[in-house]
C-alpha cells in the first residue's frame, strides 16, 4: 500500500518529514509545535487547584505577608481564591502554598453541613465542632497542652490518601485577619490538629513527615482492586474519581 503525503513532505524511515528553511522537521516535530503554539498559557498563583506532594512550593518556607499589603487587591485575591478552593474541595483548612503562593496566609471553614456527615460517635471521639471562615495572616501558634492525640488525617495536596498522625491536643492561634485587625483562637481537639496540620504547610512539612508509616494508605484501593486497575483519580474538586 502506498503512502499518501502532501506537498512540501516526503518519506524517510522516520516517517513524514516537512521542509524548512532550517532543514527538516519531523512530522511529529511539526504537529507538536503547532499544538504548543495554540495551547493556552499554564495559570499562574494563585491557582483555583491545589498543588500536590512534588511541587517544590509545598516544600518551602512561606514568606511573611508585608502588613502594608493587607487589604490591596493582591491579597484579596490570594485569600478570595484559597476562600473558594476551600470551599469547592470541601477541605477544612487551606495554606497558600496550597494554591502556589508562598505566603504566610491559612484559612478555616467547617460548615454545619460538613460536620453533619460524621456520626456522634466520630464527633465526639475527635471533638469536631463547626469552625466559621477564618482567614489568619502571618499566623503565629502557641501549644497548650503537651499531651499528643493520633487520628486519621488526609490532605488535599496528597490527594486520596491517609494516615494516623499524632498532633498537640490544644493550640493558640494568633494573627491578622484580612482587615489587618488582631484575632486569636484557642482550639483543642480536631480543630487544634487542623491549625497544625497548615501551619506545618507554612514551613515547608507535610503530614507524611511525622505520620505513623505502617498506616499510610490509599483510600481508594478497593476501587482498583474492583475495577481491575481501571481506576482514575481526579484532582478537579467536582470530581472525585472516574
Amino acid at each position: 500500500m502506498q503512502s499518501v503525503v502532501s506537498p512540501g513532505t516526503y518519506c524517510s524511515p522516520g516517517g513524514p518529514q516537512i521542509m524548512s528553511k532550517r532543514g527538516v522537521l519531523t512530522f511529529n516535530k511539526f504537529r507538536q509545535m503547532y499544538q504548543d503554539f495554540w495551547k493556552p498559557p499554564p495559570p499562574k498563583p494563585p491557582y483555583s487547584h491545589i498543588c500536590q506532594i512534588g511541587d517544590p512550593v509545598l516544600r518551602g518556607k512561606a514568606s511573611p505577608v508585608n502588613v502594608e499589603e493587607i487589604g490591596s487587591a493582591k491579597i484579596k485575591k490570594i485569600i478570595k481564591t484559597m476562600e473558594s478552593s476551600l470551599k469547592s474541595y470541601k477541605a477544612i483548612g487551606l495554606a497558600a502554598p496550597q494554591v502556589g503562593v508562598p505566603l504566610r496566609i491559612v484559612v478555616f471553614h467547617f460548615p454545619e453541613d460538613a460536620l453533619k456527615t460524621f456520626d456522634e460517635k466520630t464527633l465526639k471521639i475527635r471533638e469536631m465542632e463547626t469552625i466559621p471562615f477564618k482567614v489568619f495572616i502571618n499566623p503565629a501558634m502557641k501549644v497548650t497542652s503537651p499531651n499528643k492525640i493520633r487520628f486519621p488525617e488526609a490532605c488535599e495536596s496528597i490527594k486520596g490518601f491517609s494516615a494516623d498522625v499524632p498532633r498537640f491536643y490544644s493550640v493558640k492561634l494568633t494573627g491578622l485577619n484580612e482587615n489587618g485587625k488582631k484575632v486569636e483562637w484557642d482550639a483543642k481537639g480536631w480543630s487544634a490538629r487542623v491549625i497544625q496540620h497548615e501551619m506545618d504547610h507554612l514551613d515547608g512539612r507535610l503530614y507524611t513527615d511525622i505520620m505513623d508509616k505502617d498506616s499510610f494508605s490509599f483510600g481508594f484501593w478497593h476501587n482498583v482492586n474492583i475495577r481491575s486497575g481501571r481506576f482514575n483519580l481526579s484532582f478537579s474538586p467536582y470530581k472525585i474519581f472516574s
